[in-house]
């Protein structure tokens, strides 16, 4: 049976560990004779399977005691909302940096609940490069970045630094995969289907010192406050992606933690950008300092042979590699989970194509 790599950007591959763990657990979660899916949130085992959950995030991002973690629904498109929501000030601009389609619905709906300050953008070149020295107004309510760009293919290679305004990052298709320092951060959400596990959930880390600085009345499930206080059980959460989330958690502590797995993942990154670098069919367009390690868009010289590339791919069991619906061409995600051998396999298929099609020039 032919191997099948996933290049999906999300719902995205899950370690073969954890799915076989996993499955267990979907049938007779510890020997209790119910599955996970069938566990009250209330329930002594839930209570277990959460607490482990956030104890290992904890170890693994060395998230000090003055932040909280959530545990939550919506996906991050909600906590594009639920920031502006629980942090605007009614006197001062929310600052955002536009980086590319996450980034602009973000401060679309950022704007629905006070002033914003798109203080840089890199509209200007099609989003291909992350903006710098950017001035952040001392006085701004907090200031939001998009750390990875999983449509662009762009990251936010240094963190920026913005004093005592509150950093606030979108970090959903690039959390566990690089050491950060969370101390410069006042609070960082990620949508889990790419790094973390299943579609459903969504981790958020908060500084306690901006919890409950909400003005007027909010829906109580929008309330950062609530959540902290029931330990992201205020209502029922989404027990079996938590369930798997935890095991992906203990997944990357066996590997040796996240600096282990960044080794991984920038010698990954490394193979693909060496081989579109030297291609003749083959192209990237972003800038190179700022070049994302997880999201990886590229094109040929034209959308035939972009369709010819695809059809090709997926013959080979190289799966889900076309770019986003308002890109275009091909990119390959490649998280946490995907394995150097994808990656590999991808090069040399894309190798073997450009040689087929030798009559092309380089983009």
């Amino acid at each position: 049976m032919m191997t099948v790599y996933n290049f999906s950007a999300g719902p995205s591959v899950l370690p073969e560990a954890v799915l076989a763990r996993a499955a267990i657990g979907l049938r007779d979660y510890d020997g209790c004779g119910m599955s996970v899916m069938e566990l009250s949130h209330r329930s002594k085992q839930f209570r277990q399977i959460i607490e482990r959950a956030e104890a290992a995030l904890r170890r693994l991002m060395r998230i000090p005691d003055e932040y909280s973690v959530l545990f939550l629904q919506g996906g991050a498109s909600t906590q594009f909302a639920m920031v502006p929501m629980n942090l605007s000030r009614p006197v001062a601009a929310a600052a955002y940096i536009n980086t590319g389609n996450w980034s602009e619905r973000a401060i679309a709906e950022g704007r629905l609940f006070g002033p914003v300050d798109v203080i840089a953008s890199s509209a200007d070149k099609n989003f291909r490069y992350i903006p710098r020295g950017c001035r952040v107004p001392p006085d701004a309510a907090y200031l939001h970045i998009t750390s990875n760009n999983t449509l662009e293919g762009t990251r936010f290679a240094d963190i920026p630094e913005t004093g005592p305004v509150p950093l606030v990052a979108d970090m959903s298709s690039e959390i566990l995969s690089r050491e950060i320092d969370i101390t410069k951060f006042g609070l960082i959400y990620a949508g889990a289907q790419k790094n973390i596990g299943p579609a459903g959930l969504t981790a958020v880390i908060v500084r306690t010192d901006l919890v409950g600085r909400q003005t007027g009345n909010l829906p109580t499930m929008m309330r950062y406050d609530v959540h902290c206080e029931a330990r992201s059980l205020y209502n029922t959460p989404p027990c079996y992606a938590i369930y798997v989330a935890g095991l992906v958690f203990e997944w990357l502590e066996q590997l040796g933690g996240v600096a282990a797995v960044a080794e991984l993942n920038e010698a990954k990154a490394r193979v693909l950008y060496d081989f579109l670098d030297e291609s003749r069919l083959f192209g990237n367009s972003v800038e190179r300092p700022d070049r994302s390690i997880m999201n990886v868009p590229f094109t040929t010289p034209s959308d035939e042979l972009n369709e010819k590339f695809l059809a090709a791919a997926e013959a080979d069991g190289l799966l889900t590699l076309r770019g986003h619906r308002l890109v275009g061409g091909m990119r390959a995600s490649i998280y946490n989970a995907m394995p150097l051998a994808g990656v590999q396999r991808l090069v040399e298929m894309m190798h073997q194509f450009e040689q087929e099609n030798s009559g092309s020039s380089h983009v």
